[in-house]
């Protein structure tokens, strides 16, 4: 009985776990687009729209929505180098901002989610811890 007892525990402290980690997509979203007004929205835009040729667009971006972990990987550790964004050219570099796994997830999830940008995945800081150089 105790053993029952204990492993209901462990599951109930499992769960709980989980839920507090893994908050609503809605939530999600909302923290961050205060994430990316606070980080991003320099170089990218309110529109999410960049500059054409110095900053590049995460408003349907064929980038960000083709290859999901390439863009967390860049928020994550910064980048640096040429990339085509819908058929664009970009040679610049993006600093490591400091966001940790959850902040990273949110400003993700506002993204794939905004300015027509449309992404069936959900971003939860598991995936975005299983992201390495």
């Amino acid at each position: 009985m105790k053993v029952m007892i204990g492993l209901i525990g462990l599951m109930v402290l499992i769960e709980g776990t989980w839920l507090f980690q893994n908050k609503p997509l809605v939530q999600s979203i909302s923290d961050g687009k205060e994430i990316y007004q606070d980080f991003c929205i320099q170089c990218h835009l309110d529109t999410g729209k960049g500059v054409s040729g110095v900053f590049p667009p995460l408003a349907q971006s064929d980038y960000l929505l083709n290859d999901i972990d390439l863009s967390i990987k860049g928020i994550k550790y910064g980048m640096s180098g040429p990339i085509t964004v819908n058929g664009e050219e970009y040679n610049g570099v993006m600093q490591n901002q400091g966001l940790d796994e959850v902040e990273i997830t949110d400003v993700m999830n506002y993204v794939i989610n905004s300015w027509g940008n449309k992404s069936e995945e959900v971003i939860t800081p598991e995936r975005v811890a299983s992201i390495t150089k």
